[in-house]
């Protein structure tokens, strides 16, 4: 039996981080997070690529063109959307979710989704390495085992 699964091991690979603006109190907390990750596992910054864009809508385009480049091995998508009191949010969510799974398929390149849809400012800072864990960190030890495992099927 052949088992394949992903290791936080990182091989020589480059890696882009894609950050939304809007709500930077919230997303640069999720960027030092995913650049510690990195740092911790062993990938220096300069393998590692920082995107700002406006907000979480504008993160598929830019990761699509990433992913397309073929010169990262995954992309990291850090963004906050909150729910206001319209029900925007929803739409947001859902575009951006189904948006990135779509670049990531179509370019065969991780494209993993740090996007938080919190109803709170609170409850986004308790996942952005407050009370509950920090997704950005998440995203990126995806991206390496993911980054890893797509290197044994290659």
């Amino acid at each position: 039996m052949t088992i394949i699964e992903g290791k936080p091991i990182p091989g020589d690979e480059e890696y882009a981080i894609v950050v939304a603006r809007w709500n930077e109190l919230v997303t640069r907390r999720m960027l030092e997070g995913a650049l510690e990750t990195f740092r911790t596992h062993g990938v220096s910054d300069k393998h590692v690529t920082v995107v700002w864009v406006p907000g979480s809508f504008e993160l598929p385009i830019v990761a699509d063109r990433l992913a397309k480049s073929k010169k990262f091995a995954a992309v990291c998508c850090l963004g906050a959307v909150i729910q206001g009191e319209t029900s925007h949010h929803e739409y947001i969510n859902q575009s951006v979710a189904a948006a990135l799974m779509q670049a990531g398929i179509e370019n065969c390149v991780p494209v993993l989704f740090g996007v938080l849809t919190c109803s709170s400012m609170e409850q986004a800072l308790d996942r952005a390495g407050g009370k509950v864990c920090n997704k950005g960190s998440e995203a990126a030890l995806a991206a390496i085992e993911m980054a890893g495992v797509l290197r044994q099927l290659s």
